[in-house]
């Protein structure tokens, strides 16, 4: 469970967490190793799956996040359009730094950067009212 700030005491959660994915993300890249001197597709696909395993079992540790993050702007009177914004943004960027990543591993350098490119225009289109928010702020103070 997450904790906001204010509240003390140490959650062994996120612990145990990190030293399952470590373990996880070694012996499947003595796999990887293996199968990539013969079967490059499969090393790929092994590499995807894990990702998404470990993606997987963050997603309720996510959920808490939100859920904290949602907490607080309600606390700080902050527009939740704005919150969803910032949401969709982190979401886009760590979707299109996985494919990136997925696509480096099957040696495709121009398809990872064409991904990454792809998701940073997409995120540069979803701030655009934030920051005509922040505009019609500043010149309201002027």
């Amino acid at each position: 469970m997450l904790r906001l700030p204010a509240q003390k005491g140490v959650d062994r959660g996120e612990l145990v967490d990190i030293f399952f994915f470590l373990g996880i993300t070694l012996v499947s890249l003595i796999f990887i190793t293996i199968l990539r001197r013969e079967y490059e597709e499969y090393a790929v696909l092994l590499s995807m799956i894990v990702g998404t395993m470990i993606v997987s079992r963050l997603i309720g540790r996510l959920m808490d996040l939100i859920g904290a993050f949602t907490y607080l702007a309600e606390k700080a009177q902050i527009n939740a359009d704005y919150l969803s914004i910032i949401f969709r943004v982190m979401g886009v960027a760590y979707v299109a730094g996985f494919g990136g990543e997925i696509c480096r591993d099957a040696n495709e350098n121009t398809l990872a950067l064409k991904l990454e490119m792809a998701g940073k225009i997409i995120i540069l289109f979803m701030a655009v009212p934030v920051m005509v928010a922040i505009l019609e702020m500043v010149l309201r103070i002027f």
